[in-house]
């Protein structure tokens, strides 16, 4: 898999500003079969900064329901949220 396919998006949230500031990690929504040393290759190569380690989590999908009755569903997806060393930085919104 080519390292433009790996990391599908940033996650921007609260929760991963927080982590971006105190431990200096960024998080980013990758694709489903990515492993950790691909995750790794592409943010190396990318963003040109030192990987220290990676994280992953999966979020199920889940059924959405409204008044007992089956709505929808929300789809579920992967993220990574991986650590930089020290000194390095990624800035997503650089000149806003």
């Amino acid at each position: 898999m080519h390292y433009t396919q790996v990391l599908i998006k940033p996650l921007v949230s609260e929760k991963s500003n927080t982590v971006k500031e105190l431990q200096n990690q960024a998080a980013f929504v990758v694709h489903p079969d990515a492993n950790k040393y691909q995750i790794r290759d592409a943010v190396e190569s990318l963003f040109n900064v030192k990987v220290d380690r990676v994280n992953i989590v999966r979020r199920k999908s889940i059924q959405k329901t409204k008044f007992g009755r089956a709505a929808g569903k929300v789809s579920g997806y992967k993220k990574a949220y991986v650590s930089l060393a020290a000194g390095e930085k990624i800035e997503f919104f650089e000149g806003v």
